[in-house]
């Protein structure tokens, strides 16, 4: 676990207090909750291991890989490409929010409290920003490894999630720390797959997630914007 050992600057960008907002998204979380998809700590943790496994944070995995790597290279149409794909690739409008959203308040922050003259050199300037790539691109930047950038994100997505379903009332604060226990394994294991993996290997097999996030955008009472 040495190498996964998440740098502070990392911490501090994906920490809850950062300003993209994402407590604001659910990730289709809460239309799955009130279709009673969910209903429990079990039916979570099998919810997220999927998005884990084979769905979207595999997906952000392998995208924000990528971006770690275009920059290392200095591959501004690389990384360009990248942050396009990763937008494209948005199942849904809300999905597609998401990511922009956060990604453009991402690089907003990055900019003015944290800023760095290769981060600026090479993201593509006047575009909507994917969430992950911005985060692989920014880390490269202030030297920071692959791995635990992986990792950090994992896991902030994870976290999001458990504490959004908190929210929605599912699980209580203890039961979203075992689901995250019981996650951790197959955190490890989807971002030492997305280290070394190329973008032949994305995709995805979590239909009733994207599902969820279609459905959401007319849900009539909700909670969150996804």
């Amino acid at each position: 676990m040495t190498e996964r050992a998440i740098p502070p600057l990392l911490m501090i960008w994906l920490s809850p207090g950062f300003p993209v907002g994402a407590f604001a998204y659910s990730h289709g979380l809460e239309l799955a909750v009130d279709r009673c998809w969910i209903t429990d700590r079990t039916g979570l943790e099998g919810w997220l291991g999927a998005l884990i496994e084979q769905g979207s944070l595999r997906n952000d995995l392998i995208l924000l890989a990528e971006a770690w790597q275009a920059a290392n290279i200095g591959d501004s149409a690389r990384l360009a490409d990248c942050n396009a794909l990763t937008l494209a690739l948005s199942p849904s409008a809300e999905r597609h929010l998401e990511t922009v959203t956060q990604g453009n308040a991402f690089v907003a922050a990055i900019n003015s409290a944290w800023p760095h003259p290769l981060f600026e050199a090479l993201w593509p300037g006047g575009a909507d920003h994917a969430y992950p790539a911005a985060i692989g691109a920014a880390a490269l930047a202030h030297g920071i490894a692959l791995a635990p950038t992986l990792y950090a994100y994992a896991l902030a997505f994870i976290t999001n999630l458990t504490s959004a379903a908190i929210r929605l009332s599912i699980i209580g604060q203890t039961d979203a720390q075992r689901v995250i226990a019981a996650l951790l394994p197959r955190l490890e294991a989807a971002t030492t797959e997305a280290e070394g993996a190329t973008l032949e290997a994305l995709g995805g097999a979590t239909m009733r997630a994207d599902l969820a996030s279609l459905l959401h955008e007319t849900q009539y009472s909700r909670l969150f914007r996804s």
